[in-house]
């Protein structure tokens, strides 16, 4: 990945009011937080309370029964339909195309956001699969798997990361890799990080519970 610019635009990210059903369950209600450059979030609670789903909102994937999601860079606001520019995402329910080789796998990507060829040989080193980039991904272990879609996150140098249980299946070097990538989007860019991992929640400066005691959101 290109070094991020020393002086990236002003970033905003303001969820106002949000809720999200499924039929007639409440998934979560009034879920209201703001971020800026250098902010980064750890998104818990409980199996079910919502954090992927709140992921998947976030990254347009799902769009919420009410409220606001408002995203700005520069103080001009994003489409949703343009979302995709902007957002990395790491997630369990993201697949890859196994028939491919990982440098495949990127090269589609490439194609298809009009990015440079060459940058994938950079991105597969820098998680670590440079040497196994003409194998198949349907011989990576599950580890691999998630260093490439990783690969498939940062390609386009997202304004904001999105990593929903980041660090699930990685070996230690794996864990080093996603680590080091955190910081360096601490230091620019937005972080959100959907986990119950204490070392995942290290990672984040603020904590949001969707399960909280007492029914107060934890911010």
């Amino acid at each position: 990945m290109a070094e991020t610019p020393i002086n990236p635009l002003p970033l905003s990210l303001e969820i106002n009011k949000l809720k999200k059903n499924f039929d007639r369950r409440t998934i979560f209600k009034d879920l209201n937080f703001s971020l800026s450059n250098r902010d980064s979030l750890a998104i818990t609670g409980r199996n079910g309370s919502g954090k992927s789903t709140l992921i998947k909102i976030l990254a347009n994937v799902l769009v919420q029964t009410s409220g606001s999601v408002d995203f700005k860079i520069d103080n001009k606001p994003i489409e949703r339909s343009e979302y995709y520019k902007y957002i990395g995402l790491v997630s369990p329910y993201l697949n890859l195309y196994d028939e491919f080789t990982g440098y495949e796998n990127l090269h589609f990507v490439s194609r298809v956001r009009g990015i440079p060829a060459e940058l994938i040989s950079n991105e597969l080193e820098r998680v670590g699969l440079y040497d196994r980039r003409n194998d198949p991904v349907k011989i990576y272990s599950s580890g691999m798997k998630q260093r490439l879609k990783v690969a498939f996150a940062i390609m386009h140098q997202p304004r904001i990361l999105l990593l929903d249980e980041p660090t699930s299946n990685l070996d230690a070097q794996g864990v080093e890799i996603i680590d080091r990538l955190c910081e360096e989007y601490k230091n620019q860019n937005i972080l959100i990080i959907a986990t119950n991992d204490e070392h995942e929640r290290s990672l984040c400066e603020k904590e949001i519970n969707l399960n909280p005691p007492n029914g107060k959101e934890n911010h």
